[in-house]
């Protein structure tokens, strides 16, 4: 038996479109139901202080329609889109959409559509589980999820700090210092007043510098034997 649970929004500014839907919702054994709403400035608010894992989303809706809601949202759930239109159908897998489901709703396709929702957040799930650990930072007026397995190094800017990961270069408003006690003191080792570096991605060292796949990073002098006792952890 599958025991995924899903919480759930539903947003139309039709009552009876939402009664519609919340009926469905609260006959399926793997969601549950916490919040319904007529427009998006309310679900908007609602976002903020309730994460939910899927919303079935309206369209057409005066002020804010339902692409709106989701250009103003930085962490975005899952979304299965319910409108009376199909003209939109394309734009919505722009949006990532999991579905797209045509009023009147059908009861079999609102069950596929929870099959898809359910499958997708279980691959979520394992995803976050396998890259694990992770921070928030805050960068170009957006938050961003780091994973620490992904962070290779930090180096001082200033008033910045610039994350390297795997990936990407984040700039961030902070202070080494800060950086320097959140990160776990096991992974995580300040080798120069300018750098911290991730301890797992060191190749190579001498009493000069350390090296990370095809980077150099400076190594001081007076940090070299905390290196080479923090590596002999590994």
């Amino acid at each position: 038996m599958n025991n995924t649970i899903l919480t759930c929004f539903v947003v139309d500014d039709s009552s009876i479109q939402r009664l519609a839907i919340v009926k469905m919702i609260e006959g399926h054994p793997n969601l549950r139901l916490i919040g319904e709403f007529s427009n998006a400035i309310e679900t908007k608010i609602a976002l903020k202080e309730q994460a939910v894992a899927l919303i079935f989303l309206d369209i057409e809706m005066p002020i804010l329609n339902g692409f709106d809601l989701l250009d103003d949202i930085t962490e975005k759930p899952g979304v299965i889109f319910v409108t009376g239109q199909t003209k939109y159908a394309f734009k919505a897998f722009d949006y990532a959409a999991i579905d797209y489901l045509q009023k009147p709703i059908k009861k079999d396709r609102f069950l596929y559509a929870v099959e898809r929702a359910i499958l997708a957040q279980k691959m979520k799930t394992e995803l976050i589980e396998d890259r694990g650990d992770f921070i928030f930072v805050k960068s170009n007026l957006k938050k961003r999820k780091v994973y620490l397995k992904e962070l290779k190094y930090i180096q001082a800017l200033g008033d910045y700090v610039k994350l390297i990961t795997d990936e990407d270069n984040l700039i961030v408003l902070s202070t080494m210092k800060s950086f320097e006690s959140t990160l776990p003191e096991e992974d995580f080792l300040r080798i120069h007043k300018s750098y911290i570096v991730n301890l797992r991605k060191v190749e190579k060292f001498n009493s000069k510098a350390v090296e990370l796949s095809n980077e150099v990073l400076p190594l001081s002098r007076n940090r070299k034997s905390e290196l080479v006792e923090a590596l002999s952890q590994f």
